[in-house]
């Protein structure tokens, strides 16, 4: 079949080709998909460079979210799907390609009323989310939430959640005011620009000087102090990711933690378990389905490219210019 591959196994955007290899072969509870559409997502660009801690379950083809159709099974699939279903999924690698085999434990029913792009677009983002925000943020009703990277996929979900399960307020940090209004658009309450603002005295000036009950952080180290000022009394901050860095300056000032009892904690659902994983997705299937099936939930999608480009889908999402999903189809 064709995949995606990259030349010397690292490298930049321009290293990215399609090839040929081995179809694989469903086992235990897995299901063949062949593959409509993938998802980009910013781990395919650092495991691209070989900077990405990749599960060793996974294969070295990249891409984690698909949508397609069912096109054999094991003989311990999931009960609920059969050869022939359309479905979207997550999985953990292997999606830049024709076929992916995957646990039916990780797919969904794609409802009709979704596009196979819109499709490919939710598993990682929603339920990373999803994750982030209930399970290891311990989010509630009626609670305050900052997003940073507004405008990025994991944060759109994550408005649009916290939106809808009565946050008490919403503020995101942006690169600019296009980026702040899109959010706003969907839920947000306040947007800074990282750029011109200093984000983290404006919200403690739009709280009163509370802060806000959960953070939910991708960029770590240029971040850390900001993210520790603003958390209000038994705050919690949730990590996904260092995208500045992960060495912390002389002179950081862990204080909070102690006088405000914050919890910091550190997620990556890449390296969860299919059992854990397969509870998320049963949460998303319950909870978010319906509302992406009526429309109250949106996948903004930034572009979709034929897969055969997918060394611009790549540089498109290396220029953080975006506010949405890159998808690629293939056929």
């Amino acid at each position: 079949m064709a995949a995606v591959d990259i030349k010397a196994g690292k490298g930049p955007a321009s290293a990215l080709n399609i090839t040929r290899i081995q179809k694989p072969t469903p086992k235990d509870a897995q299901a063949l998909v062949k593959i409509k559409a993938f998802g980009l997502n910013r781990m395919d660009l650092l495991q691209r460079e070989g900077m990405y801690p990749v599960p060793p379950q996974a294969p070295k083809t990249l891409g984690v979210e698909f949508s397609g159709t069912i096109e054999a099974e094991a003989k311990n699939a999931e009960s609920g799907f059969k050869v022939g279903d359309e479905v979207f999924g997550l999985a953990y690698g292997g999606a830049y390609a024709e076929y992916i085999a995957v646990s039916t434990h990780m797919l969904i029913h794609k409802p009709k009323e979704l596009s196979w792009e819109v499709a490919a677009g939710i598993p990682e983002t929603w339920i990373t989310a999803t994750q982030a925000m209930y399970l290891v943020g311990g989010f509630s009703a009626g609670k305050s939430i900052l997003w940073h990277a507004g405008a990025s996929s994991v944060s759109i979900a994550g408005i649009q959640l916290s939106k809808a399960d009565n946050a008490s307020a919403i503020y995101i940090t942006a690169g600019s005011q296009e980026k702040i209004d899109f959010c706003k658009g969907l839920g947000a309450t306040a947007g800074f620009n990282y750029h011109t603002q200093d984000w983290a005295k404006e919200i403690l000036e739009a709280t009163g000087g509370k802060g806000v009950d959960v953070v939910i952080d991708f960029v770590g180290q240029n971040y850390f102090q900001g993210n520790l000022d603003v958390a209000a009394r038994d705050g919690r901050i949730v990590n996904l990711g260092a995208l500045s860095g992960t060495k912390l300056p002389a002179g950081v000032d862990i204080g909070g933690f102690v006088r405000k009892r914050i919890r910091f904690e550190g997620s990556s659902l890449r390296s969860r378990d299919e059992d854990y994983q397969g509870k998320l997705r049963d949460s998303l299937v319950e909870h978010a389905l319906p509302k992406f099936i009526d429309g109250s939930f949106k996948v903004p999608i930034e572009k979709v490219f034929p897969w055969e480009e997918v060394v611009q889908a790549h540089e498109l999402m290396e220029s953080n210019k975006t506010m949405g999903k890159i998808i690629c189809t293939i056929g």
